[in-house]
């Protein structure tokens, strides 16, 4: 089947409410960046995003670097800057094709829909990075990613979007004074208009994983590539048991696709198993993905996190973005982003059950 696709002037989107008109959006309205690259060898992954709150207007967001497995608390990874309030960021560049955040992002596009140019150098000099991605799918229109912002919050008005595309990313990093390069393939993403709250307690579900995924042919081409967004199936005795009421039979996933030899496919099923977590931070370190396309045929995915880390994106909720080695039932292997959330509840429950004694403590 086919797959809607989004102009490429859709990079360029930040609308801001028409005062002059009696626009009065709603508060926890947001435009989203994100931009991600990873360096396989060195567990290396880097979160880069802002986020615009139009109604006010200020943005947050920045760059966040991480390596290896042990980034419990935020400051923890290799590399911070991340500020919760900046000014609207400046837009320059012929068409406004340029976008700069007051701590430093800068995401330029010098062919939107297809190429941008993420950079960064940090107040001291120690950190930076230039990388240019260049598009190897289609700006490919999207689903809801939070829960709860595929509604329309009573504004009949309101017409939100978003897109992913996958990337092949080239440039340099520097990480505290050592340079390394990047060459790898990575989603990017990006909303506009969406109503994201951030209500305490947040939206009555289960942990949800983002996991796309690239696989190259040796020439560099795709493949296959997948893409969903999904909690993990009630069959695998998940740790979510118990907490979530949901309806027998319902779908496990919010969206989900593949690209095979060209051609885009739906996903209609998606199990997803979960075999390890973090100790202390419980974020996802080793699992398995079944998809079910449209034409029923089964794929088959395994994963292994090579790094991972707490990130400030969303306080009130547990955000973790992670670097998987994801392999295909032929072998193929590639990397890329693993990116999960959850609210409170679950927090608890996994906080609560990481304290009870053991079956050999309780023996002593």
């Amino acid at each position: 089947m086919s797959h809607a696709v989004h102009p490429p002037e859709t990079d360029l989107l930040l609308p801001l409410p028409d005062r002059s008109a009696g626009e009065d959006w709603d508060h926890h309205t947001i435009h989203t960046h994100y931009f991600g690259f990873s360096v396989p060898e060195a567990a290396i992954g880097a979160f880069l995003y802002i986020r615009y709150q139009p109604a006010f207007p200020l943005c947050q967001g920045g760059v966040a670097l991480f390596q290896g497995l042990d980034n419990v608390n935020v400051i923890d990874i290799a590399h911070l800057d991340y500020e919760i309030t900046m000014p609207w960021p400046e837009i320059g560049g012929p068409d406004g094709t340029v976008i700069t955040t007051a701590n430093g992002l800068r995401i330029e596009f010098p062919e939107p829909g297809r190429v941008a140019r993420v950079s960064y150098t940090s107040a001291d000099g120690r950190t930076s990075f230039d990388v240019t991605q260049t598009a190897v799918t289609p700006l490919l229109a999207r689903g809801h990613v939070m829960p709860g912002e595929d509604e329309h919050h009573g504004d009949p008005g309101r017409v939100p979007g978003g897109t992913e595309q996958f990337m092949h990313c080239v440039g340099t990093l520097t990480l505290d004074g050592q340079q390394y390069d990047v060459d790898c393939f990575a989603p990017r993403d990006r909303s506009w208009r969406q109503v994201r709250k951030e209500t305490q307690g947040g939206v009555p579900v289960p942990p949800v994983g983002w996991s796309p995924m690239y696989f190259a042919d040796p020439d560099g081409h795709s493949a296959l590539v997948f893409n969903q967004i999904s909690f993990e199936a009630p069959d695998t005795d998940p740790a979510w048991a118990g907490l979530y009421d949901l309806p027998e039979g319902a779908p496990t996933h919010h969206f989900a696709w593949l690209i095979h030899k060209g051609e885009t496919k739906q996903v209609t099923r998606i199990r997803r198993n979960v075999l390890e977590r973090q100790p202390h931070t419980f974020a996802t370190l080793r699992q398995e993905i079944e998809a079910t396309d449209e034409d029923g045929r089964t794929w088959r995915f395994t994963g292994e996190a090579i790094a991972t880390a707490t990130i400030p994106a969303w306080p009130n909720v547990s955000f973790h973005d992670s670097v998987f080695r994801w392999t295909d039932e032929e072998g193929r292997t590639t990397h890329a982003t693993y990116q999960e959330i959850w609210f409170d509840r679950y927090q608890r429950a996994m906080v609560a059950r990481a304290a009870e004694p053991t079956a050999a403590e309780g023996e002593n």
